[in-house]
C-alpha cells in the first residue's frame, strides 16, 4: 500500500511559537505539587479505620478474599482433577530433588507439604505449583556439601582399620544447614516484601534468568551422573567445582555399575517415550499419564523382588520414616556462613515464582501482586525452616500440568498437599527399595524445559546481541563460578551492559521533512533535509555523568565545529588585535606629541578608538568583514569540518542578528580548495539540542549544558533546548542553570518552535529565502548559487527578501509560513496576533 493510500485524515494547527515561558503561561503551570506532603502521607499511612484495616488484612491474607467467593459448581471438579495430578507429580519430584539438596528423600516430601499449604493462604497466583524445584535444590545442595563435606564424617573402623562414613550424623547436620538456609532466606524475602521491595527482581532480566536456569540445569545433570552410572565421586565446591566434578566422574567411569546403567537406560526410555506421547496427545487426553509415579512403583517392585541392592550393589534411597517430624528451631549459629547463599537462593526462587505467576496471570486475566508474592514465598520458607524443609519455588512442569488439567484456584495446592500427607503417613516406607538411578532419570527428564532454552541463542542473535551476550555470560559464570558467585557476577555484567549501552548511543543530526513539522535523522531518511544555518542534534539516550563528555565530543563531530580550536583562535586573534591597538595608540600619542596636537591626528585621521566604536555601531560596516572557511581536520580517522573565522572585528549585532555575508571557501588540510562540504554554503548560527530522550539531569549534565551555551555563544552561535520533560526542567532550575546569560526562553516545546524562532531571529535578510528554497528545491538553489556568483546571488536575496517582508505570508505547496519580522532574541512571542507556526496536512 502506497503512502497516498495510507493517508486517512487531516489536521490543521495554528498557534504561536512557544518557548518554556510561553508554555507555562498558556498551560497555566501549577506553582505547587498536587502530591500530598510527606507529613500528610505518613499520617495517612498511620491512620487506622475499619475499611482500611479490612483492606490490609485481605491483601495480606488473600485466602480470606477468594475462598468465600469460591464456586463449587464451576471450579471444584477441575481443581480436584488438577490437585490429584499435581500431587502425584509431587511425590517423585520431592524424593528426587531431596537428593539434589543432599538431604534424605523424606525431607523432599516435607518440602512438598508445608510450604504448599502456606502458599495457598498467602499467595496471589492461582495457577503456579510451588514446592521442590531443581535449581533451588541444587543451590541448597551446594551449600550443604560445602559446609558438611563427607570428609568431616569419616570414622575409623576398629576392626579392620578402614575409614567409614557416618551417614546418619552427616545427614543430620546437612538437614540443619538446609533448614537454617531456608529460614534465613524466608526472613530476607518477608522483610523485603513488607517494605514493598518486590521490584528487586527487575534487576534480573529475562535473558539473565533463562541463562542462569540453563546453567543450573547443567549443574543438575552433572550432579546426577554418579547415580546414573552407580559410581562414587568426591564433592567439590567453589569456582570451577563443576570442572573438577566432571574430571572426577571421568576418572571413575571404569568403576561403572552395569546394573545401575541398565536401570538408567530402561527408566530413561520409558520416561522419555511416555512424556513425548503426553505432549503429542495433550489435547485428546483429559489428564496426562502420571509416568513418574508409575515408574517409581514399578522400579520399586523390580528392585525389591530382584534384590538389586544386595546382589548387584544398586544404590537405593533407604529408610523413609513414617509420620511428620515436630518443628525445630533453626541453628542461628550457622547464619554467618550461609547469609550469602540464603539471599541468592531466595531471590532466584522468588524470580521464578513471579515470572511464572505473571505469565499465567496475564493468560487468565488477573493481577499478581509482586510484593505480596515476596511475602508469601518468604512465609513459606520461614515455616518450612521450622519443619526441616529446603527452599521452595514454582516448578514449570507442575505449573503447566496444573493449568492444562483445569486447575483454577489455590485449592489445587490443598488437594495435592493432602495426597502428599497420605504418602508421608502411610506409603512412604513402601519405597525404601527404590533405586536412586530412577530418581536421577526423573530429574533429567523434567529438565527438558530448561534445556529447550538453548533455542534462545539463535533468537537473541537475530533480535538483540546484547541480551545474547548476557545470556551466554550468565551461562558460563553459573557453570564455572558456581551458583552463588555466578549469580552475582551475572547481575554485575548485566548492569555493565546497561552502562555500556549508554556509552554508545546513536547521535543524530536531524533534518526537516518537507510538508510536515517532523524532524528526522538525515542518515536514515532521504527526505529529511538539514536547514541551512541550523544544526539539530539528538542523542538516543539520556545524558549523565558517564557519557556527558562523549555527548560533547559527538556534538562537535556531528556539527563540524571544533569549539576548542575556534576559541583558541579567537583568543589568539583578540590578543593580536589588542596588541595592534595598543601599538597604534602609542604611535598616535607619539605623533600627537610630536605635532603638538592633543586628541587629533594629522590628515583628518580617525583615532583607532573612535574607529572601533564607529565600526561596532554600524551594521553596514560589519558586512564583508569576516570570511568563514571550512577547514578539514582529521579527527579519529574522520574529517571534521571546522568553521574558521578570518578577518577582524566579527560580531553579530544583537539588534540585527546578521552574520556577515562574506565569501566562504573550503580549504583542505593542504591549503587547496576542496569539494563543497555539508556546511560550505551557509554558516551555522544556531544549534538546537533535542533533549526529548533525557529523563533526569545530574550535575554533570548541567555543567555540560552550561559549557555548551557559554562556549558556543563566544563564537556567535545560539543554543536552544527542545523537548525537555517537566522533571528535567525542574532539575535544571534547582541546579541554577537558568540565568541572564541562559534565560528560560531558550527552552522550546518542540523542535519546530525552536526552528521558527531561529528563522525569525536570523531571517530578515538571507535565511528565510534560503530556508524556503531548501524546503522546495534546495539542489536547484545550490546550483543557482554557484553559477550566478556571490554578488548576483546577494542581489537576488535582497530583492526576494524585500518581497517577503512586504507580503503577508510565505507560502509553499503544503505549508503556510507567516511573514517573520525582525525582532530581538529575548522578545516573547506569546502576545503576537499573527500565528508563527502553521502547518496543514490533508488526505490525498
Amino acid at each position: 500500500m502506497g503512502v497516498e493510500e495510507q493517508r486517512a485524515g487531516e489536521f490543521y494547527v495554528e498557534r504561536d511559537v512557544m518557548n518554556e515561558l510561553c508554555l507555562d503561561k498558556l498551560a497555566r503551570r501549577r506553582t505547587h505539587s498536587t502530591r500530598p506532603l510527606l507529613k500528610e502521607r505518613v499520617k495517612d499511612s498511620l491512620r487506622c479505620s475499619v475499611p482500611k484495616l479490612k483492606r490490609s488484612v485481605l491483601s495480606f491474607i488473600p485466602i480470606l478474599s477468594w475462598l468465600p467467593r469460591y464456586s463449587v459448581r464451576q471450579d471444584a471438579l477441575g481443581d480436584l482433577i488438577s490437585g490429584i495430578s499435581v500431587g502425584v507429580m509431587h511425590l517423585p519430584m520431592g524424593l528426587a530433588y531431596a537428593l539434589l539438596a543432599s538431604v534424605p528423600p523424606v525431607f523432599g516430601l516435607y518440602t512438598s507439604f508445608y510450604p504448599v499449604l502456606m502458599y495457598c493462604i498467602f499467595g496471589t497466583s492461582r495457577h503456579i505449583s510451588i514446592g521442590t524445584f531443581a535449581v533451588t535444590s541444587i543451590m541448597i545442595g551446594t551449600t550443604t556439601e560445602r559446609l558438611a563435606p563427607n570428609s568431616n564424617f569419616m570414622t575409623l573402623n576398629g576392626t579392620n582399620g578402614t575409614h567409614v562414613l557416618d551417614v546418619v550424623a552427616r545427614d543430620a547436620i546437612r538437614v540443619q544447614i538446609a533448614a537454617s538456609t531456608t529460614f534465613l532466606s524466608g526472613i530476607f524475602l518477608f522483610l523485603l516484601g513488607m517494605i514493598r521491595f518486590g521490584f528487586v527482581v527487575t534487576f534480573l532480566s529475562d535473558p539473565l534468568v533463562r541463562g542462569y536456569m540453563t546453567g543450573a540445569g547443567i549443574q543438575v545433570v552433572l550432579s546426577q551422573f554418579p547415580s546414573l552410572f552407580g559410581i562414587s565421586v568426591g564433592r567439590f565446591s567453589g569456582p570451577l567445582s563443576q570442572v573438577y566434578l566432571l574430571i572426577d566422574i571421568c576418572r571413575h567411569l571404569p568403576e561403572t555399575n552395569i546394573a545401575a546403567v541398565v536401570v538408567t537406560l530402561v527408566a530413561l526410555a520409558v520416561l522419555i517415550v511416555v512424556k513425548e506421547l503426553n505432549i503429542y496427545y495433550e489435547k485428546k487426553m483429559p489428564v496426562p499419564v502420571p509416568i513418574e509415579l508409575i515408574t517409581i512403583i514399578v522400579a520399586t517392585l523390580i528392585s525389591y523382588y530382584c534384590n538389586l541392592h544386595s546382589l548387584y550393589k544398586v544404590a537405593v534411597i533407604g529408610q523413609i520414616p513414617k509420620g511428620l517430624k515436630p518443628p525445630r528451631s533453626p541453628d542461628v549459629s550457622l547464619w554467618g556462613s550461609i547469609v550469602g547463599d540464603a539471599f541468592a537462593v531466595g531471590i532466584v526462587g522468588y524470580a521464578v515464582n513471579i515470572s511464572l505467576g505473571k505469565i499465567f496471570g496475564q493468560k487468565h486475566g488477573y493481577n499478581v501482586d509482586s510484593n505480596q508474592e515476596m511475602v508469601a514465598v518468604g512465609l513459606c520458607n520461614i515455616v518450612g525452616g521450622f519443619f526441616q524443609c529446603h527452599v521452595v519455588a514454582a516448578s514449570p512442569p507442575r505449573t503447566l500440568l496444573q493449568d492444562s488439567t483445569g486447575g483454577k484456584t489455590q485449592v489445587v495446592g490443598m488437594i495435592s498437599s493432602v495426597l502428599v500427607l497420605i504418602f508421608i503417613l502411610q506409603l512412604g516406607s513402601l519405597f525404601e527399595e527404590l533405586p536412586k538411578a530412577v530418581l536421577a532419570c526423573i530429574v533429567l527428564v523434567n529438565l527438558r524445559g530448561l534445556f529447550m532454552q538453548f533455542k534462545d541463542i539463535p533468537e537473541l542473535w537475530k533480535s538483540n546481541k546484547f541480551d545474547l551476550l548476557v545470556w551466554l555470560v550468565t551461562l558460563v559464570c553459573t557453570i564455572l563460578l558456581n551458583l552463588d558467585i555466578g549469580l552475582g557476577a551475572s547481575i554485575g555484567f548485566s548492569m555493565l551492559t546497561v552502562i555500556f549501552r549508554t556509552q554508545l548511543p546513536r547521535y543524530s543530526i536531524l533534518g526537516h521533512v518537507p510538508g510536515t513539522e517532523l524532524y528526522l535523522d538525515t542518515d536514515t531518511y532521504e527526505e529529511a533535509k538539514e536547514i541551512p544555518g541550523i544544526t539539530i542534534f539528538r542523542s538516543s539516550t539520556t545524558m549523565y555523568y558517564t557519557n556527558a563528555q562523549l555527548y560533547l565530543d559527538a556534538l562537535q563531530e556531528k556539527s563540524g565545529i571544533d569549539i576548542g580550536m575556534l576559541l583558541m583562535k579567537k583568543k589568539k586573534r583578540d590578543t593580536e588585535e589588542k596588541r595592534k591597538d595598543k601599538k597604534e595608540k602609542n604611535k598616535a600619542k607619539k605623533e600627537a606629541k610630536k605635532n603638538g596636537v592633543n586628541g587629533c591626528l594629522p590628515n583628518n585621521t580617525v583615532h583607532p578608538d573612535d574607529k572601533w566604536d564607529e565600526e561596532k555601531g554600524s551594521p553596514e560596516l560589519k558586512l564583508n568583514q569576516t570570511a568563514i572557511a571550512l577547514v578539514d581536520r582529521p579527527i579519529n580517522g574522520q574529517v571534521n569540518w571546522a568553521f574558521e573565522q578570518q578577518g577582524t572585528g566579527f560580531d553579530r549585532g544583537p539588534e540585527t542578528g546578521i552574520h556577515g555575508d562574506d565569501h566562504m571557501t573550503q580549504m583542505s588540510s593542504t591549503g587547496r580548495e576542496g569539494e563543497v562540504g555539508r556546511s560550505s554554503f551557509n554558516d551555522t548560527h544556531t544549534i538546537i539540542l533535542d533533549l526529548s530522550t533525557t529523563n533526569f539531569a545530574d550535575t554533570a549534565t548541567v555543567k555540560t549544558l552550561k559549557n555548551i551555551f557559554l562556549n558556543y555563544r563566544k563564537i556567535d552561535i545560539d543554543i536552544y533546548l527542545t523537548g525537555c520533560q517537566v522533571c528535567v526542567v525542574e532539575q535544571l532550575s534547582s541546579a541554577d542553570f537558568f540565568s541572564e546569560s541562559i534565560p528560560k526562553s531558550c527552552l522550546f516545546s518542540t523542535i519546530h518552535d525552536a526552528v521558527l524562532h531561529s528563522l525569525r531571529l536570523h531571517g530578515a535578510s538571507d535565511v528565510p529565502i534560503i530556508y524556503e528554497y531548501a524546503l522546495v528545491s534546495g539542489a536547484d538553489f545550490m546550483t543557482c548559487y554557484y553559477f550566478l556568483g556571490y554578488l548576483e546571488m546577494y542581489s537576488l536575496i535582497n530583492s526576494y527578501s524585500h518581497r517577503i517582508l512586504c507580503s503577508d505570508t510565505i507560502s509553499s505547496s503544503t505549508r503556510t509560513w507567516p511573514a517573520l519580522p525582525r525582532c530581538n532574541q529575548q522578545e516573547s512571542y506569546c502576545s503576537s496576533s499573527t500565528p508563527l507556526t502553521s502547518f496543514h496536512h490533508s488526505a490525498a
